[in-house]
């Protein structure tokens, strides 16, 4: 087993090359892979995580970076945003055509020292594997994108499109930097998300397996649900205790599953996964994209976590508090339920869903702020199609290329919201379990960061031009 290590440019950028794409495209890359993994690591070691005012820190290394490669003071500003910051950096063309958006985000899920193997802020390679937190979700693709802009800008590349890079600074919390940045650009041809999207290996052979391009996501709420009592002496119990009515509450929502649900998106999907996944999940995959309406497809399908989230609208609790002494009955009780809501359904028919489900007349149900945002599906843009298929079938010929749907959020929401077609499409290609992105000892395949600067480069230069 090779021994960690701190990495060094030089051996990051043989292993990435020779890994990713091949010897044929030294020339292309070779000469900025030291490049992109010094400021991979100085990204890396910058904690951008909420409340250490350190996400401004980055932005500014990053447009540094992009000022001494030759774009204009003028065309990269930072916006202030509370303690966190957006980058924006615009490549201009020659104004044929709307701005074409990238995004992605610097801020990065907390990560403490004492639970990892390795340091989280240190970027560090281990058996082909870059170690970090950030290195999945995203910074890796962040720098990416910024080195693809340069490489661009040194070539002397005129696009018909502006390129406008947008880097949001609390993707991973409250959004406010995405909101404003949604206000201010949502006048453009599409955004495409280095934060969705991207190829799944199989974890047995470790052979590309399916592309997926982010066209829809799932809306983001957070209800709660709150039960009050008289409360009292812990000596004098009484059948009115809002812990023990807010447990019988939760039993009637644990036992709940929204019906199935298919759109265009999903349906493609879960075709092209089915056909790639062996044993009942893979048959009742296909089945349920043929007849929706099947039960026991949709059974199988929801048995497995991975997976309910393409076919319904999910609420589960994630937090509890109750009570106000360790002596006394409780006077409040109450629970945190996370929905992802399929696209189309609205936040208030899921409430109203809910309320007749926890058949809870003395219990109130708030939708906490911010207001949800409804993020409809994008329509499937041919030309996106094509130049990611021509990316991904330059390293990988003929992986099949489907469009997918998102349990999670991610910034094209607000993007989506305000009328922009948005898609997600991360270079990488990953197993399963190869990331750990938001967990311990999260990590990306070294092979992704040559891959992802020729992927951005192919895809750039063939929508923009």
């Amino acid at each position: 087993m090779k021994a960690a290590r701190a990495l060094g440019p030089a051996a990051a950028a043989t292993l990435a090359f020779c890994a990713g794409i091949g010897l044929a495209h030294a020339a292309t890359t070779a000469q900025v892979l030291p490049e992109t993994m010094g400021m991979l690591k100085h990204a890396i070691s910058v904690h951008t995580v909420e409340g250490e005012h350190q996400v401004p820190v980055l932005a500014a290394y990053l447009a540094d970076k992009l000022k001494a490669a030759g774009f204009a003071a003028s065309d990269v500003e930072i916006i202030p945003v509370g303690e966190t910051a957006a980058l924006v950096a615009r490549y201009r063309g020659t104004g044929e055509g709307k701005p074409i958006l990238l995004s992605g985000h610097m801020d990065v899920v907390a990560a403490k020292r004492k639970d990892w193997t390795r340091d989280p802020f240190t970027l560090v390679e281990e058996n082909g594997y870059l170690y970090g937190r950030g290195s999945a979700d995203m910074k890796t693709a962040v720098v990416v994108l910024v080195e693809t802009l340069v490489r661009l800008k040194h070539e002397g590349f005129k696009p018909r499109h502006d390129l406008i890079l947008l880097l949001s600074g609390d993707e991973e919390t409250a959004m406010a930097s995405t909101r404003v940045l949604a206000r201010r650009y949502h006048d453009a041809e599409f955004l495409l998300n280095a934060d969705a999207g991207g190829g799944t290996m199989d974890p047995a052979t470790g052979k590309p397996v399916i592309y997926r391009i982010q066209a829809a996501e799932k809306t983001y709420a957070d209800l709660h649900i709150s039960l009050t009592s008289a409360g009292g002496h812990s000596s004098e119990p009484n059948a009115d205790n809002a812990i023990y009515r807010l447990a019988r509450l939760i039993d009637r929502l644990a036992a709940y599953q929204f019906p199935p649900m298919i759109n265009e998106i999903t349906r493609a999907s879960l075709r092209a996964t089915g056909a790639h996944t062996p044993g009942p999940l893979g048959a009742a995959m296909i089945q349920f994209a043929a007849h929706p309406d099947d039960a026991t497809a949709a059974a199988t399908i929801s048995a497995d976590p991975a997976y309910v989230g393409q076919i319904r609208t999910t609420c589960v609790a994630t937090m509890l508090n109750g009570g106000h002494a360790l002596n006394a009955l409780p006077q409040s009780a109450s629970l945190n339920v996370n929905c992802r809501i399929f696209p189309g359904t609205s936040v208030d028919s899921v409430r109203d869903t809910l309320i007749k489900v926890i058949d809870d007349k003395s219990a109130t149900v708030a939708v906490l702020a911010p207001p949800p945002v409804a993020s409809p599906a994008s329509p499937l843009r041919k030309d996106v199609i094509a130049a990611v298929t021509d990316a991904v079938h330059h390293r990988f010929p003929g992986v099949e290329i489907v469009p997918g749907m998102s349990a999670g959020a991610t910034d094209s929401m607000y993007f989506r919201n305000a009328g922009v077609p948005s898609y997600g499409i991360d270079a990488a290609f990953t197993k399963p379990d190869d990331t750990f992105a938001h967990g311990l000892n999260e990590k990306l395949p070294a092979s992704e960061v040559a891959a992802g600067l020729e992927f951005w480069h192919r895809v750039l230069t063939q929508l923009a031009k």
